[in-house]
């Protein structure tokens, strides 16, 4: 990485906007001490030692605008590696957007969205993925968001797509080495390790790719559908999770027309449970669009909650609509419901069905097992165990582009092509591998080659 030279100053309020006990300016760039120098009424910050606090007043000409707490931060040892100066004044929008324009009439310019994160990515701070790890750390809302995104700004992904680039850096340069003894028949890179190295990222690639379906769910909540005859008892199941009486309950099937929504988070994990309209045929037309609304639910999910009541149920019924579920291939509990109601040993006509889960939704017997039973059909142990989990759109694309790459490299192997066209297909890997932290530039292959040969001899 290397810093950028950028020759303006920028500001914005780093605070949500609003009423609030303090508000904080942060101002970036060449000029943010000597700006925030004029108007500060204090220690002369020109001299002033870096990571201090310094109390004064803020004042325009000889109006006094407010006492603030001044927050100096010289670069490089600051967020963006540029000079950083944090005002934090009273939580009055008047105040902060007054102190905001001197700043700007002063010499400082407002900040474009995200533009002291741009920076910092620019000044080396971080890398890309690293950078928009930040946005996802501020919008987390829960210990899973919380806690993939902060792996990734810390930088745990970057050094594990880092460590691809550089083991497939090393073999493209002895090809493109090849390419320039071409006349001589010569081949310094080992196609036997080649193939070892590229099977071996491939298959990191594999597990990475594979862990988007579980990053992206933990990232903005499972979204967990509820789906049964009508009278199962699901709006009562989602009234008892929420502890609240978020979905009208009644004896009269069809109750549930339409869906209803609401968030769970259980040991961090956060669950958007959507309560349905009950699975059945029927003629009434505003039910019949409840129940095709359901299924489209279904088919979004990426959990399935089936709850059957143990009393009505006939085993007949209950292969079918699991057969329904399987064909969907989505993960999904089977939850038999009204045990309260029901004698444990008529539950032995469910005993060839596996995995079933006995509750009482109206008692809450059996909730604490549910919740534990839908943390592990998401994997949560790979969050617990810190495994890579890629939660990035753009991060997922990139490595499906790069495994597309990697496979035109084994099928050109295989097919005895040439360096120059083997190379191609390295460079498109590294290419996309490259976009993910922000190395998308052929430097690191020149570099490697110089490093390592005396091509001049």
């Amino acid at each position: 990485m290397y810093t950028a030279f950028i020759s303006d100053t920028i500001v914005a309020l780093a605070t949500p906007p609003g009423v609030g006990a303090i508000a904080v300016l942060r101002l970036s760039g060449p000029q943010a001490i000597a700006i925030t120098d004029q108007v500060f009424q204090g220690k002369k910050l020109t001299d002033a030692p870096s990571h201090r606090a310094y109390v004064g007043f803020i004042v325009d000409g000889d109006r006094s605008l407010d006492e603030v707490v001044v927050t100096l931060f010289r670069g490089p040892k600051s967020f963006t590696k540029e000079d950083v100066v944090e005002i934090s004044c009273h939580g009055s929008p008047y105040i902060a957007r007054e102190i905001a324009q001197l700043l700007i009439r002063q010499g400082a310019r407002p900040s474009k969205p995200g533009e002291f994160t741009q920076r910092a990515y620019l000044n080396g701070r971080f890398d890309l993925a690293q950078a928009e790890a930040v946005a996802d750390l501020i919008a987390s809302d829960s210990l899973a968001s919380h806690q993939m995104a902060l792996q990734q700004m810390r930088g745990g992904f970057s050094k594990e797509i880092q460590q691809l680039r550089t083991q497939l850096i090393h073999f493209a340069s002895l090809i493109e080495l090849e390419l320039d003894f071409s006349e001589e028949d010569v081949e310094f890179a080992d196609r036997t390790q080649l193939r070892q190295l590229v099977v071996e990222i491939k298959r990191v690639i594999d597990r990475l790719v594979q862990s988007f379906a579980l990053g992206n769910v933990l990232k903005n909540g499972v979204p967990t559908v509820i789906v049964g005859k009508p009278n199962a008892g699901k709006s009562t199941l989602l009234n008892t999770l929420l502890q609240e009486d978020k979905a009208i309950v009644s004896e009269i099937p069809g109750t549930t027309r339409d869906f209803i929504e609401d968030e769970l988070t259980v040991e961090g994990v956060t669950f958007r449970f959507i309560d349905t309209a009950g699975l059945r045929e029927t003629v009434d037309k505003i039910e019949a669009i409840g129940v095709q609304r359901t299924r489209e639910k279904m088919s979004q999910a990426a959990l399935i909650l089936y709850l059957f009541d143990v009393n009505t149920t006939s085993e007949k019924e209950l292969i079918r609509d699991l057969e329904e579920l399987k064909s969907l291939e989505i993960p999904y509990l089977i939850v038999g419901n009204k045990v309260d109601t029901f004698e444990e040993v008529q539950l032995e006509k469910f005993h060839n069905f596996d995995g079933i889960i006995y509750i009482s939704a109206k008692r809450e017997n059996g909730i604490e097992e549910m919740k534990q039973r839908l943390l592990e059909t998401i994997n949560y142990e790979s969050l617990r165990n810190n495994d890579t989990l890629v939660s990035n759109l753009r991060h997922y694309d990139s490595l499906r582009e790069t495994r597309a790459a990697l496979e035109e490299v084994l099928t050109g192997m295989d097919a005895r092509l040439p360096g120059d066209l083997l190379a191609q297909h390295i460079r498109q890997a590294l290419f996309h591998l490259g976009s993910i932290t922000g190395e998308v530039n052929t430097e690191d292959l020149l570099d490697n080659i110089f490093s390592k040969f005396c091509i001049g001899k």
